[in-house]
């Protein structure tokens, strides 16, 4: 479910900074096999709009369509781009826009269908939880249907990130002007209403957000940039910014299994996934480098390339933001 006017404007001033910056050069990423990026072949998915590495198949990574779909999940060999398997969900209603996956502990995934380009028309959302399968193959596999409401009212989100040790879920709300970090409760209900309260402020207009394997920190993308923060008991640190790659509409991110990479999803047919090193390497503990962040007196110089594509990037964030705002003005 989308607003006709306000995705398209996204769309094409993404599409503008891509080609804009065609041409920069980017480092090449090493990585264990199925880690270092691929392309999505499977031309039933076209708006690939979540990410998430699967521990129980290496190089497997699970991401589903934006809306419009079905209550399908995909199974991506991060090896080929090819889909080893398609999921599909029984025991939910029908999905209305389904934005986000994570992996929990067991194994367990979570869906959010969470979006709601309204700003605030659905009372509640929904998330599905269901066991990862053993075995890649197409199958129905049933799942557990949560409802979901925000403590301060409805909101927009695409942003549904499961903690890697507690099993605790966590959305985060898509706001241009930045959002917040919303904790659940410590063992979502299956029946009634489960309520997110907002814990921490997040300063970016988030698309997706994934916990590093081992829980200790959190990485948030969005259209042009992205953030990284040091996580403690849904208390949030900035470490530094992310370099997230410009993509026609970048909407996902994920850790690889080890947490040595983070690799970033885009919607479209024939989507290319990119890896890039995660800040830290290995688990991207507290102790490890942080990332540079220009606006922490610890950050980078800001010298060379950095600097000709930030300007560019933000010179054409500002046009899409202006563009938006007229939009909604006008509507």
């Amino acid at each position: 479910m989308r607003r006709p006017s306000v995705r398209p404007v996204v769309r094409s001033f993404a599409l503008l900074a891509a080609v804009l910056l065609a041409g920069v050069p980017t480092a090449p990423a090493s990585a264990a096999a199925g880690d270092d990026g691929f392309t999505i072949k499977d031309p039933r998915i076209t708006e690939s709009s979540g990410l998430a590495a699967s521990r129980l198949h290496p190089g497997i990574y699970w991401t589903h369509n934006d809306s419009d779909d079905g209550p399908y999940l995909y199974a991506v060999d991060g090896r080929t781009g090819n889909t080893v398997a398609r999921i599909t969900l029984t025991g939910i209603g029908r999905p209305r826009d389904v934005e986000a996956i994570s992996i929990g502990p067991g194994n367990q995934i979570y869906v959010g269908d969470i979006g709601d380009n309204l700003g605030g028309k659905w009372p509640y959302v929904w998330i599905y939880r269901l066991p990862e399968p053993k075995v890649l193959k197409d199958q129905t596999v049933r799942a557990t249907q949560y409802v979901v409401k925000y403590a301060d009212g409805p909101r927009d989100a695409e942003s549904l990130l499961v903690h890697p040790r507690t099993g605790r879920v966590y959305l985060i709300d898509k706001k241009e002007d930045g959002g917040h970090l919303y904790e659940g409760p410590a063992t979502l209900s299956p029946s009634g209403t489960n309520v997110f309260r907002p814990v921490a402020p997040v300063d970016l207009w988030a698309t997706d957000a994934a916990f590093s394997p081992d829980g200790r920190r959190l990485a948030v993308r969005g259209y042009f940039g992205g953030i990284l923060y040091a996580f403690d008991d849904g208390t949030l640190k900035r470490v530094g910014r992310l370099d997230v790659p410009l993509q026609g509409q970048g909407e996902s991110v994920t850790y690889s299994a080890d947490g040595a990479k983070l690799l970033y999803g885009s919607e479209g047919a024939q989507s290319r996934v990119i890896a890039e090193d995660a800040p830290g390497g290995g688990d991207g503990g507290p102790g490890a480098s942080a990332a540079k962040d220009p606006a922490s007196p610890s950050g980078g110089d800001g010298t060379g390339d950095g600097v000709k594509v930030g300007a560019v990037v933000l010179a054409v964030a500002a046009v899409a933001l202006l563009g938006l705002r007229r939009l909604r003005r006008r509507s």
